[in-house]
């Protein structure tokens, strides 16, 4: 494949958007996402689905610009009702960031799914990797894990209706307000949690960065609920596929229970950012994030030097 000089974050790394120099100090972010139905409203899903596609711009500092929307729709078995709700919910979410969806592509398919093309802009002072978190750095989650399980236990009929509202308020929040606050310090290193859950994707920032990680499980904030579910053996076939693999990269401790190593795996749907800073600019964050968003962030643990495990989890 051609060199292309421009092209600063592509294929090459395990970043969260792809990135391409414009001119000056100016970088173009841009990024795309959709999945199947993870909730039974269908506004709701495209809230989620638009939510978790700008996500990617976030992580990486940017501000989103414009978005085109990605369909996939049953036409014939399913009324077009469903498919106004799921882009009406798209819309609304694209809105509260403060962007218009201004097209998009849509295909006939058996089952529903729905995301963005979402582009966007940062200036290089603002511009943010996965890949350069430093040694003494801590660790801040801006959102509770438990999304994957609860949506398994969604369509398995396992969730009441307070826990399935507690799940889509975490859900269709946008990280711009995370973001924000973090353009407004100086942070090493971002990422957004989804797929491959906490520990999937703090293993990308370790690795990109030649660093090591502690976690504390104990200060990890969970959706109330997520425990029992998990105790009970509701895992995604995706969570128990990152388990297997996290367990290449993470030391536990004895103590440390297989529901708390299964939540830890947890794939995510527009999950929290995790970010990686100084404990004094930490400190900041979390203040900033309290008193602005009315939420409670957390430190989790620190960067340390590279050792042989990437990540290990104190009880």
């Amino acid at each position: 494949m051609k060199q292309d000089n421009r092209v600063l974050i592509g294929f090459e790394e395990s970043d969260d958007a792809a990135v391409v120099r414009l001119d000056g100090d100016r970088y173009l972010v841009q990024t795309v996402d959709f999945f199947t139905p993870i909730v039974d409203d269908p506004y709701q899903f495209g809230q989620i689905a638009a939510a978790n596609s700008l996500s990617d711009i976030y992580a990486m500092g940017g501000q989103p610009l414009f978005a085109l929307n990605v369909v996939g729709f049953p036409i014939k078995e399913l009324p077009k009702s469903v498919l106004t709700e799921i882009l009406q919910g798209g819309a609304d979410k694209a809105d509260e960031a403060g962007i218009t969806i201004v097209g998009g592509h849509s295909i006939n398919d058996k089952e529903p799914k729905y995301g963005l093309v979402v582009t966007g802009e940062v200036n290089k002072n603002q511009f943010i990797r996965n890949d350069t978190a430093k040694e003494g750095d801590v660790l801040v989650l801006t959102k509770p894990l438990g999304i994957g399980i609860i949506a398994t236990a969604i369509k398995k009929g396992e969730a009441n209706k307070s826990l399935i509202d507690a799940a889509v308020e975490v859900m269709v929040t946008l990280n711009k307000s995370a973001a924000d606050i973090m353009n407004s310090l100086e942070v090493h290193a971002a990422t957004d949690i989804t797929g491959y859950g906490l520990l999937g994707h703090l293993s990308e920032i370790c690795n990109g960065s030649y660093v090591s990680s502690e976690i504390q499980v104990s200060e990890i904030p969970y959706i109330n609920g997520t425990s029992e579910l998990a105790e009970k053996g509701i895992i995604s076939e995706g969570s128990k596929r990152n388990f297997k693999t996290s367990k290449k990269y993470t030391k536990f401790s004895e103590s440390i229970s297989e529901t708390e190593k299964f939540i830890l795996s947890d794939a995510q749907t527009s999950g929290g950012l995790l970010i990686s800073l100084s404990e004094n600019q930490a400190n900041e964050y979390l203040n900033q994030f309290r008193n602005e968003t009315g939420m409670e962030a957390a430190v989790i643990g620190k960067i340390v030097k590279k050792g042989k495990d990437t990540i290990t989890v104190h009880s």
